[in-house]
Parts: structure tokens; C-alpha cells; sequence
């Protein structure tokens, strides 16, 4: 080996073994008599090269096997190198390393030996046979004959380094030279340092000089076609000069062939799909052909120019940080904090995958509670364009996928319309009220969304008007609905709902002092007032003046007052503190508008405090039966639906088949008519979930029992009288809790719900969970004579 490496460390009990730091490379392999430059980034190998340079100045490189690896392990690296001397080393500001390494000799791993700060490689060198003269003056004629081919069809470095090496008569020096030189693959390059035979490695570079020879020549026949066309092209476009210019001389109009020149600029300017692009191609040519006052051209040209708008490569970066995200989430929106969550971790999968995967988000709440302004954060968040498309009254199916090329008027659909407006082929694109959509005659718009919203096959989404695939697949699709009654099933199988129950009389009273209030002293000129509202004012204009599960209602009542004040400001401009009390509220809004359910005065008897939801969130629902003689007639009122009529014919049922334990005359049915009634009678009612509060009055009525006036309950029974599950519990709780309720009755397997409500509400009520309808009965009714609400058969019949 090289004088230069005699005084490296060697293996006591194997001299021949020398040992050196290691550092692996990436996709370079650096020979003998080769000098190179590498920027170095690794932490282990910037410490395998300081030890070396504050030594002896030796290191062994070998390339890993695997260049995407950032650390490889050391069977993951190329048993045979190069052992190099470092001939210069700077540390650079952004903390990597700029070093000279001159190669001096082929060597092989036997094994590593690695610590925290660099691995060390004992190796040994590995040692050319030698080649007799003859054989070498052979093949460095072979060698320098056949790169000076190569060089002919090169630049002027391929050249100088072609004259360089004329004068080099070592075959093996020769050949290392030449690999260095030409940018052979990795893996040939590493064939070659691996290759020790000096005879077997030419014949390999002669080989593979052959090869890039080939490529070269090729390239040439390329390159030597595009400068034909090119000349061709600039001969046609010289030739249309002149005819332009002859038609100009004889009182011709040259705008057509200008429009045409134009048009046909766009086309080769504008990066599009392959498919695409041939398809432009065509419709261009026949363009041409047409006359321009053609019904049909106009058609076409309309069409060219939608295919020129879309954005078919453009696209913007998505933003990944998820602490960002999570700022403008909540600095735009306050409480939701499962959609946030959810949302989170959406936008933090889309991060990493980089693909938008998996099912389409869906709102499903009421009006107001900021499903729409969920889907404009998103794209705040995750750094995208954000189109809104309403879907209301959408019932044509053409509306989704477009009309086909038919006649002057047709247009690609909703879908295709939004990414022209965005720009790009990635935003976030939020379909509205997708349960207001209809279908008629002209087909079923929601059957077409099924294409759009199917992750599996919407990267080929077919445009009737477009008649071309279109990748709808980095498209980000949040739908929003009021309520999922009108939606497909199988549209809902592509959807993860995330429902939006609405806010809390704390949470409306937040978002008020914080979002609403400031927005409309701004919009309606106030900034330079001081406009005060107190917190029992904001609660009363909350409680008494809006009835909603959203804020749309409280923002327009707060606006009214703004505005008032504004006029009153104008009146007179001395007064610029205005405080919004309790008396000044009355005095702008006028008399309250609703009255929330409240808790009864005392117990009354066949009266009970039900729990109903409704669009605008839970209310209380009372429900009374009465008794009169009669033949057994049920009449049931306050206009109900036909599920809540069922749910009375089997609280009745129930009762009578548990008439003897309650001591209730097992003829009654006979004898009597039930009348219930629920009030408010002009307002539709209708729903599974007043099962247990109309045969808790049903029972309270025939035993003469009073329910308790501080118990609310919902649930639906059966005629066994087992409690069903309901839907919308935490509206209804905040009912209760909002009326005064101090106990509430719900279904065993709604207790898992309950997680959703805000746990300051549920400290302040007694939250019973019931299975079967004799519990419910013994925590509403009042006891009376005796302790046990249920008599046994025996005693039934001494009392009676």
C-alpha cells in the first residue's frame, strides 16, 4: 500500500489487519488515484472523519447498499471500499462538512466494530495480480481507443480528459481513472471496485463504455429529429407570415389565423395529462377546419378553452404543521372539541401519507352551529383553496357530471366548475346540504356523487362534458347536512359523520363575547365606542330572545342592537359609552319571543316532564292523562306522528299486563277512556324516545300516584317494558338541566353518551340509567301507603 498508510493501526495478533473509522456513502463509490469532494451531513460520519483527520488521516469509505437508508447498519454496507486520505476538511455554518478525499487503495471489510460516535472497519487490502507487459500495453491501448470514441461524442472535459490520459501506461491506474471518470451507474461503479482483476475490470469498462457509446448516438438521433422539427416549425410559421401577409395586402382579415396562433400558443404552453392533451389536440385540428361562424365551432372553442382552464398538474403545498392547525381551529371556532380532534387527526394523516385516504368527512348538525366555516378552517389549516358548493335543490344528475357536448349551452358539472374557480386540482371542496338534494326525471344527482366521493375510483372521475378522465383523488371533499334522514345509504357509506349537537347556553355565551360581539361592533361602524354587553344581558337575550342548537339567531339579535346603537350615536354624538344591561335589552329587542320548558310547581298526578329533541336543540316535553268512565277508548292528541301513537297504544299494553302488581282494577279498560295529550298541539311531534314518559302518566293516572315535578325521563318501551335507546341525549339533558330538573331518566345503553356532556352539567343533575319500565315507575312516582311501589299477587288480594 501507499507510504502514506504505513503507520495506521493494525491488529496486534494479525499485522496484515489494519484498522480505520468508516463512513458510509450514498450512491458514490470512490476509487484509487481518484480525488473527490463530498458534503457530509451524517453525525456519525462527521465523527468518523474528525478522528481520522486528528490522526492519521486515513478513512475507509464503501457505499451502502441502500441508498434511502439515513442509518445503515453495518451489514447494510458494501463489504469492499476504498481506503482514502483526507486532504482537506472545513466545517461549514449549517453545521455539515466539506471534504477532500483522495482514494489510495481497494480494501475488505472483515468485520465492524461500532460505538456510539462512528464505527471502525478492521480491513485488509486487497492485492492486483500482476500482468505481464505485452498484456498490459494491450489493454490500455484497448482503453484509451475506446474512450476516445466515447469522448468524440462528448463535451470538451470528455476530450481533455481523453489527451490527460494518453500518457498513463499502468492498465489499473488507467482503468480506475476512466471509472471515475464517467458516470457509470452506482451499481456498475461498485462492480468495478469490487472487480480486483486488472484484466477482467477493463474488459468490464470496455463493456460499459459500449453501452453509454450506444446511448449517446441514440441521444444524438433524438436530439437531431427535435432540431428538424424545430426547423420545420419555423418554416411553417415563416410561411404563415407571408400569407398573412399577402391576405393583409388584398383586403383580407388576418385576426382568425391571429386567434388560431394564439389558441394554439395556449395549447403548447399548458401542462396537461397525456389523455388530455391528445384529446385538445384533436378538437384544435378540427377547429381549424370549421368555419369560424359555425354553430359547431363554437362549440369546440368552448370547449378548448374549459380544457385550458382546469387545473390539471397545478397544485398547492400542503401545510404540516399540525400545532398551526390546531391554533386556527381554535382560534376560529370555539368548543366542538371531538370535530376539532377528529379533524386533527385527519389533516395529521393526510401529512404523512400524502394522499388524501380513507372515508368523506360529513357535518351533520342543526342551522348555525358552524359546519360550513368547519370545512373553511380545514383549509386554513392544512394551507389549500377552499371552494364551497350548495347542493340545495340540486336535482338534476347532469348538475354533478356535467351535460354532454350536444349544444351551445353545455357545461361540465358542479365538480369540474369548483376546480376551475380554485386553481388547483387540491382543494378543500366542501359539498353543502347534501340531504337538501331531490331527483326527478332527469336522473338522480346523489347516484353520481357516489363516483365523485369513491376513493377507489374517483382518480378516473369521467366528465360528461369533458369526456375525459379527470383525478379528483387530492381532492379534499367535506359534506355537510342538517339531518341524515334524505341521504342515500350508499352515499353514506362513503361518509365518517361527525355530528355537530350544538352549543351549550356557556358555550353560546363564549362565543358571543368573543367572536360575535366584537364582529358586529365592527361591522356596523362601532370601533371607536366602548359598546359593553353584560353577561346577564348576553344570557337573557340567549334564553328569551333565540331559540336554536347554533348562534346564527343570537349573532342577528346582537346586530340589531348594534344598530340601534349606531343610530342612536348619529343622534347624538356626544354619547360614546353605551352598557348593554338586562333593561336596556327589553328596551331594543322588545318583549321576550320564547319561554323554555321550566319545572312544574308541585306533583301532579298523570302529569309527566318528558325530554324531546328538536332542530334547534332539546326542549321539555309534558304529557298528560286523564281518566274518564267510558269503554276502554285510548284517544291520543297534540298531533303526533304515527310512531309516538304506537308508543301510547304500548304503554297501555304494558300497564294492563302489570295492573294487579300496581293495584290497578285489571278491568279498567273496560270501564275507563285514557286521554293523552301532549301540549302545544299545533306543533308536528313524532319520534321513538316518549315510550316510557306517556305509560309513566298512563300509571301515575290510574293509581292516582303524583310524579315527582323534579324528574324528566326519555326512552322508548316495549310491550315487554324493557327501555330502548334514543338519539340527541345531550340536547335533551341540557333541557333538563337549563328547566330546573334535578333527575333524569335515560336508557342503560345511552349511559355511554354521556361522555359528551360537559361534566359542570352533569355534577348539578342525578343521571339515573334504567333498563326496564318498573324502574322507571319506582323513581318517578311518589310512594304512597306502602314502601314497594309493586305488591305481590297475595297481597294484592287481601287489599282488594
Amino acid at each position: 500500500m501507499n507510504n502514506e498508510l504505513e503507520n495506521t493501526d493494525r491488529n496486534e495478533t494479525n499485522p496484515a489487519e489494519i484498522i480505520l473509522p468508516m463512513a458510509p456513502l450514498r450512491d458514490v463509490v470512490v476509487f484509487p488515484n481518484q480525488a473527490v469532494t463530498l458534503l457530509v451531513g451524517r453525525t456519525k460520519s462527521i465523527n468518523a472523519l474528525m478522528h481520522a483527520a486528528g490522526g492519521k488521516k486515513a478513512i475507509f469509505v464503501s457505499m451502502q447498499k441502500k441508498a434511502e437508508i439515513d442509518i445503515p447498519l453495518d451489514a447494510e454496507v458494501n463489504e469492499i471500499g476504498t481506503v482514502c486520505m483526507i486532504r482537506e476538511f472545513i466545517h461549514l455554518p449549517n453545521g455539515t462538512v466539506n471534504v477532500l478525499l483522495e482514494g489510495k487503495a481497494r480494501a475488505r471489510v472483515l468485520r465492524f466494530v461500532s460505538n456510539d460516535d462512528f464505527s471502525l472497519a478492521h480491513i485488509e487490502p486487497l492485492a492486483e495480480a500482476e500482468v505481464s507487459t505485452i498484456e498490459e500495453q494491450a489493454l490500455c491501448r484497448s482503453l484509451k481507443e475506446r474512450f476516445q470514441a466515447f469522448a468524440a461524442m462528448g463535451d470538451k472535459a470528455d476530450k481533455d480528459f481523453a489527451a490527460a490520459i494518453g500518457s498513463i501506461g499502468d492498465a489499473s491506474r488507467l482503468a480506475d481513472r476512466i471509472a471515475a471518470h464517467v458516470k457509470f451507474k452506482s451499481e456498475d461503479a461498485q462492480r468495478l471496485l469490487e472487480t480486483v482483476d486488472v484484466a477482467k475490470r477493463s474488459r468490464l469498462i470496455l463493456d460499459l463504455i459500449r453501452t453509454e457509446i450506444a446511448i449517446r448516438q441514440m441521444e444524438k438521433q433524438i436530439d437531431d429529429r427535435a432540431k428538424d422539427r424545430m426547423e420545420e416549425q419555423r418554416k411553417n410559421y415563416y410561411l404563415q407570415e407571408k400569407i398573412r401577409a399577402l391576405k393583409k395586402e388584398m383586403g383580407g382579415a388576418e385576426d382568425a389565423d391571429d386567434d388560431f396562433l394564439e389558441l394554439e400558443k395556449q395549447i403548447e404552453e399548458k401542462k396537461m395529462t397525456e389523455g388530455a392533451a391528445e384529446k385538445v389536440a384533436a378538437e384544435f385540428k378540427k377547429l381549424k377546419r370549421m368555419p369560424p361562424l359555425s354553430t359547431e365551432s363554437t362549440v369546440i372553442r368552448n370547449y378548448i378553452d374549459w380544457m385550458l382552464n382546469l387545473p390539471w398538474c397545478e397544485t398547492t403545498e400542503d401545510l404540516n404543521g399540525m400545532d398551526a392547525a390546531e391554533k386556527i381551529l381554535n382560534a376560529e371556532h370555539y368548543g366542538l372539541e371531538k370535530p376539532k380532534e377528529r379533524i386533527l387527526e385527519y389533516l395529521a394523516v393526510q401529512s404523512l401519507v400524502k394522499k388524501v385516504q380513507g372515508p368523506i368527512l360529513c357535518f351533520v348538525g342543526p342551522p348555525g352551529v358552524g359546519k360550513t366555516s368547519l370545512a373553511q378552517s380545514i383549509a386554513n389549516a392544512a394551507g389549500r383553496k377552499y371552494v364551497r358548493v350548495c347542493l340545495g335543490g340540486v336535482r338534476d344528475e347532469a348538475e354533478i357530471r356535467g351535460h354532454r357536448r350536444t349544444y351551445i349551452g353545455a357545461m361540465p358539472g358542479k365538480i369540474i366548475q369548483s376546480l376551475k374557480k380554485a386553481g388547483v386540482n387540491n382543494p378543500v371542496l366542501c359539498l353543502d346540504e347534501v340531504d337538501k338534494m331531490s331527483m326527478d326525471f332527469r336522473g338522480d344527482p346523489s347516484a353520481a356523487l357516489l363516483e365523485v366521493l369513491d376513493p377507489e375510483q374517483n382518480d378516473k372521475f369521467n366528465d360528461h362534458y369533458l369526456d375525459i378522465d379527470y383525478d379528483l383523488s387530492d381532492t379534499l371533499f367535506i359534506m355537510t347536512a342538517n339531518s341524515l334522514e334524505g341521504v342515500q345509504l350508499p352515499l353514506l357509506d362513503r361518509m365518517e359523520i361527525i355530528r355537530l349537537s350544538g352549543y351549550t347556553e356557556n358555550e353560546k355565551l363564549r362565543i358571543a363575547q368573543k367572536y360575535l360581539i366584537p364582529r358586529q361592533i365592527e361591522m356596523n361602524g362601532l370601533s371607536n365606542l366602548t359598546v359593553a354587553f353584560s353577561k346577564n344581558a348576553l344570557m337573557l337575550i340567549i334564553d328569551k330572545y333565540t331559540r336554536e342548537a347554533g348562534v346564527r339567531n343570537l349573532k342577528r339579535q346582537i346586530s340589531s342592537i348594534c344598530s340601534k346603537i349606531a343610530r342612536e350615536h348619529v343622534n347624538d354624538r356626544g354619547k360614546t359609552r353605551f352598557s348593554i344591561t338586562v333593561k336596556s335589552v327589553r328596551k331594543y329587542l322588545g318583549a321576550p319571543v320564547f319561554r323554555h320548558g321550566r319545572i312544574e310547581a308541585k306533583d301532579q298526578v298523570g302529569y309527566v316532564t318528558g325530554l324531546a329533541w328538536t332542530r334547534v336543540g332539546g326542549e321539555l316535553l309534558g304529557v298528560e292523562t286523564a281518566t274518564v268512565p267510558g269503554n276502554g277508548k285510548l284517544t291520543v292528541t297534540g298531533k303526533l306522528g304515527e310512531v309516538m301513537k304506537e308508543s301510547a297504544e304500548a304503554a297501555v299494553t304494558y300497564v294492563r299486563s302489570r295492573s294487579r302488581n300496581l293495584l290497578i282494577d285489571e278491568e279498567f279498560h273496560k270501564k275507563l277512556d285514557l286521554h293523552i295529550h301532549i301540549p302545544e298541539g299545533a306543533i308536528p311531534k313524532d319520534g321513538p324516545s316518549a315510550g316510557i314518559t306517556m305509560c309513566t302518566a298512563i300509571a301515575s293516572a290510574l293509581t292516582k300516584r303524583p310524579v315527582r315535578r323534579d324528574v324528566a325521563m326519555t326512552g322508548e318501551i316495549t310491550l315487554r317494558g324493557n327501555v330502548l335507546p334514543i338519539g340527541g341525549l345531550k340536547e335533551k339533558i341540557l333541557a333538563a338541566h337549563r328547566g330546573g330538573i334535578k333527575k333524569v331518566l335515560i336508557p342503560k345503553p345511552n349511559a355511554k353518551d354521556l361522555a359528551d356532556i360537559p361534566a359542570n352539567i352533569l355534577k348539578q343533575l342525578e343521571i339515573v340509567p334504567v333498563e326496564h319500565m318498573d324502574e322507571v315507575l319506582s323513581h318517578a312516582l311518589v310512594s304512597g301507603k306502602y314502601d314497594s311501589l309493586f305488591v305481590e299477587d297475595d297481597l294484592f288480594y287481601e287489599l282488594t
